[in-house]
């Protein structure tokens, strides 16, 4: 099967397999080739994604059960989930969220909780979560998270964004110009970030 997806060639074959195969045994669903797409880097250890990348058990095994039925998997990597319940804006990412799904699919909620564990991360949130590009993270949030993703009208890195909406529902403007265009750190929040992060 044909990886149409971009930056797929500094992406491991293990990966490419792995998500090749997921493809090939999904169900329907909007979120099923992001979903294959995260799994694919979880399981080959890419990424930030926590135990069960940031989902219940519960969860998670009902996720693959949905999407990824007749799905052979590879064991599950040893990683920890203990951080994420002491993530501080845990609560207030969780409720941003669900203020902005469309309807109460339950897939959203599965992406929403994925989308917050990946926010832990250092580099690009695209990264962090193991998708294959930042126009993949683009289409997720637009597909699951509509009225968020049209407020991001000026393309500001996500993960920016994100956090600029936790603190404008707080009543916080902490960026130092009145305006974004009038800003110095500007290529902080609005630089390319199509390619991985060094």
């Amino acid at each position: 099967m044909k990886i149409s997806l971009s930056n797929t060639e500094s992406i491991p074959l293990s990966r490419k397999r792995l998500f090749a195969m997921l493809m090939a045994n999904a169900g329907d669903g909007v979120n099923v080739r992001y979903l294959a797409s995260m799994l694919a880097s979880w399981y080959t250890e890419e990424g930030v994604l926590p135990a069960c990348m940031g989902l219940t058990p519960e969860s998670f095994t009902a996720m693959i059960e949905r999407f990824f039925p007749a799905a052979v998997l590879p064991q599950a990597p040893a990683r920890s989930d203990a951080w994420l319940s002491q993530m501080p804006e845990k609560p207030e990412l969780e409720a941003l969220f669900a203020e902005n799904r469309p309807d109460d699919d339950i897939s959203r909620q599965w992406i929403a909780s994925i989308l917050i564990a990946g926010c832990a991360g250092r580099r690009h949130l695209w990264e962090d979560l193991g998708l294959f590009s930042r126009l993949d993270l683009s289409a997720m949030l637009q597909d699951n998270f509509p009225a968020l993703a049209l407020k991001n009208e000026h393309d500001m890195k996500w993960k920016k964004f994100i956090y600029k909406q936790l603190c404008e529902r707080e009543g916080i403007y902490a960026c130092p110009a009145p305006t974004c265009a009038a800003c110095a750190d500007y290529a902080l929040c609005f630089a390319p970030e199509d390619q991985p992060s060094s």
